[in-house]
């Protein structure tokens, strides 16, 4: 917006308050206004609570549009060269590393490329975890793309693994793929 001189009155949606502003946001499009939800994270909608704002919106009636911007769990699957033709999207693995290897044990029968969203702290853990899931199939692990200091690293899920236990975690969004 600020590249554009564009101004409007923005308020913040998140896990944290959505439940009170959802109602708000539904009386403003009640009365004909127009509202955007955008992200200077990513795409909305992608592990966040925005889904339930748009599943409300649909339930009271409103007409709800998209504009197709940066994504990062598709911009990770074309640069990683891991096969696309099927690939599936699991978001954020648990926390707690009992409900992770779970998790985990789920996605590997998926028969395509597999897509998680990770942050800096938990990734070496997480990775570990994938390694022993999955063993040394082909991964990558994606960071701030479409920006600034866009980095992938490809190889063997155990070298990534291994590789990032030995460093400290890194700063910004992730995205880690793992080959059928």
């Amino acid at each position: 917006l600020n590249a554009f001189a564009i101004s409007r009155p923005a308020e913040s949606y998140h896990d944290h308050n959505a439940a009170r502003m959802r109602p708000r946001i539904l009386e403003r499009l009640a009365r004909g206004e127009s509202v955007a939800l955008v992200s200077d994270a990513g795409t909305p909608l992608l592990s966040d609570p925005g889904y339930k704002l748009v599943r409300a919106a649909i339930d009271a009636g409103h007409n709800v549009e998209s504009v197709p911007g940066a994504s990062a769990p598709l911009a990770a699957l074309v640069v990683a060269g891991l096969p696309t033709d099927r690939f599936g999207f699991f978001g954020f693995l648990p926390v707690k590393p009992g409900a992770r290897r779970k998790a985990l044990e789920q996605a590997a029968g998926f028969p395509g490329t597999l897509v998680f969203f990770e942050t800096g702290p938990r990734l070496a853990r997480s990775l570990a975890d994938m390694a022993a899931a999955f063993g040394a199939r082909p991964a990558a692990v994606a960071r701030e793309l479409t920006k600034a200091f866009e980095e992938v690293q490809r190889g063997p899920l155990t070298e990534l693994a291994a590789k990032a236990a030995g460093v400290p975690p890194p700063k910004g969004e992730l995205v880690v793929l793992v080959g059928p």
